[in-house]
């Protein structure tokens, strides 16, 4: 069970639950809107990557770096419950990479994010992936500081995913499909049902379909991240200057104070 989200969980009164997640995503709203405004102080555009386990993310996240490596600076923050495996499968392209393990936690949160950006020299970068925990439920109710939403739906999954798990498709900027290369050997999975899917539970148009592995529709996928990150750009352009970090810090009494450090500190 997830000690952080409670899904699962039976103990405490339906008021006594429903109290204590609200003040938790209170706190975690809170904190987001921090991390976010700190992106827009290093006019930096923040995705966060959801999508179930084995769906294709960090294989996506390869194959965008290798493309856009001359057109834009990345960074990648990754989440998985354990491991540094996909954070070095990162680096092994040059490009900075920080690895949060959540142990039991099924979803990435704004305070690890938060603290995973320590780490990361946002100054050098103008697009930053945040990999989500493999999961379709949680990871949708929880803001971690984002811009934008991508969702992948592999086609080794059901193709009426997005009905059963609507939620996180309906919190998504853009749907990829992924692993297309893999249709013609998967005789139940049905592209055309899929979308038909997704514009039911979303109310608008069908996924990118990609595949990682041939590299089809990435042209149309590192377009739309170029877009975006021309937008971000315009409204947060970076200034060359060194910016100011205010860190959360827990105290005793259990509330968090923030202080201002200077550069470096």
């Amino acid at each position: 069970m997830c000690q952080t989200c409670g899904c699962g969980a039976t103990a405490g009164t339906k008021v006594e639950t429903i109290t204590v997640l609200e003040n938790l995503l209170a706190e975690n709203d809170r904190l987001a809107g921090h991390v976010r405004r700190h992106f827009d102080d290093h006019g930096v555009f923040a995705i966060n990557v959801m999508s179930s386990p084995g769906a294709g993310k960090t294989s996506l996240l390869e194959a965008t770096i290798q493309a856009l490596s001359k057109d834009l600076r990345i960074g990648v923050i990754e989440g998985d419950l354990e491991t540094e495996n996909d954070a070095d499968r990162i680096r092994r392209h040059g490009v900075p990479a920080a690895q949060i393990t959540t142990g039991v936690a099924c979803h990435l949160d704004a305070r690890m994010v938060h603290d995973a950006l320590e780490t990361m020299p946002l100054a050098e970068l103008d697009l930053l992936f945040i990999e989500n925990v493999g999961n379709l439920v949680c990871p949708a109710d929880f803001d971690i500081g984002t811009h934008a939403n991508v969702v992948l739906l592999s086609v080794t999954e059901g193709d009426d995913k997005p009905e059963k798990y609507p939620v996180i498709f309906r919190a998504a900027d853009l749907v990829l499909l992924t692993k297309t290369d893999l249709l013609p050997y998967l005789e139940e999975f049905d592209p055309a049902r899929a979308e038909a899917s997704m514009v039911k539970v979303r109310g608008q148009g069908a996924p990118l379909r990609l595949s990682g592995k041939t590299g089809a529709g990435l042209d149309a996928w590192t377009g739309w991240l170029k877009a975006q990150v021309a937008e971000n750009r315009g409204l947060h352009p970076k200034d060359g200057k060194p910016h100011e970090h205010e860190h959360e810090h827990e105290h005793e009494h259990g509330h968090g104070h923030a202080h201002t450090h200077a550069p470096g500190a």
